[in-house]
């Protein structure tokens, strides 16, 4: 069964069907439209006066997207290699979830270091890339680290300890074999690796990346992959519901995941492990969305309350 979001045109399939979300879409609609509500009426810590709208209709003009539109939450910033300060006590207390946010923002002053192929089981692929950005130059990797920073933040109060893989805090990277590492030597109980889509216009919503079964090389998903799409099937779940968006209408063939092989940063992992595409950057309605505060909270929570209910069972 596919999601229903507001205003997305009906999925285009370019992939044979996948096993649908475990989710009713007559329930999620209005319970993505009452959460909005109460969220509104709430305020966004992260941005009071953006406009977190999830839906914008095709027939109004989208927000004047605007890359300065990047208030963070507040308070410090840890280090990617020191762990969180979790709450005393919480539902998480002891788990362990690593956060990845994708592309380090000095990739781009890095392009010989990231274009150096590492082995990912199934083949060799780039250490990293420098990410996508909007049409307004607003970067991937910007967003993805904004978007980090406010899931630690929700994790901590649930009492987990959180780890970055980078923090941009380092020149560039790491690869995508490291990433995996770092999740792995960390035992973490879930790793959530963010990222945000750089298809082309019209191509809209959000998907989830699972790892799909291999066994090549330093590559043995077989243990992950039952665990990984109960990961991933509840951040789709709760991030439709949270910000209000449809899944992909170009992956996925509207179910908001996606199962790929050819990741290194999934194929060798040995602990649960997803990605996820927040929306596409080249679209101006989703560019919208991601280059608000606002929405980005909103998306964190998205994230975090999947990840809650994956780590509570």
């Amino acid at each position: 069964m596919s999601y229903v979001g507001p205003d997305f045109e009906p999925p285009h399939p370019r992939r044979p069907r996948r096993r649908a979300l475990t989710v009713v879409a007559a329930a999620l609609v209005p319970g993505a439209l009452l959460g909005w509500v109460l969220y509104e009426a709430m305020g966004d810590s992260g941005n009071a006066g953006a406009s977190g709208n999830a839906a914008v209709r095709p027939s109004e003009t989208p927000p004047t997207i605007s890359a300065t539109n990047d208030d963070k939450p507040p308070g410090p910033t840890p280090t990617a290699d020191s762990t969180s300060a979790p709450a005393s006590s919480g539902p998480l207390k002891g788990k362990v979830v690593v956060i990845d946010p994708g592309h380090n923002p000095g990739n781009f002053q890095h392009t010989a270091e990231i274009n150096r192929k590492v082995d990912i089981g199934t083949n060799w692929k780039e250490c990293d890339t420098t990410g996508a950005s909007t049409n307004d130059g607003y970067t991937e990797a910007k967003f993805t680290l904004d978007v980090a920073h406010r899931l630690r933040t929700l994790l901590q109060k649930q009492g987990a300890t959180v780890r970055f893989t980078q923090d941009g805090d380092r020149p560039w990277g790491p690869c995508v074999d490291e990433r995996a590492q770092i999740g792995n030597k960390a035992h973490a109980d879930a790793v959530v690796s963010i990222h945000a889509d750089g298809a082309g216009a019209g191509q809209r919503g959000f998907h989830v990346i699972l790892p799909a079964k291999v066994s090549e090389g330093a590559a043995n998903t077989a243990p992950i992959v039952a665990s990984s799409r109960d990961l991933g099937e509840r951040i789709a779940g709760s991030f439709v519901r949270i910000t209000g968006s449809a899944p992909s209408n170009y992956v996925g063939d509207g179910t908001g995941l996606d199962t790929r092989e050819d990741l290194g940063g999934l194929n060798l992992s040995t602990v649960p492990k997803v990605f996820i595409e927040c929306g596409n950057m080249r679209d101006s309605m989703d560019a919208a969305l991601l280059t608000s505060g606002a929405w980005r909270q909103k998306a964190a929570r998205g994230i975090s309350e999947g990840i809650v209910s994956f780590l509570r069972g």
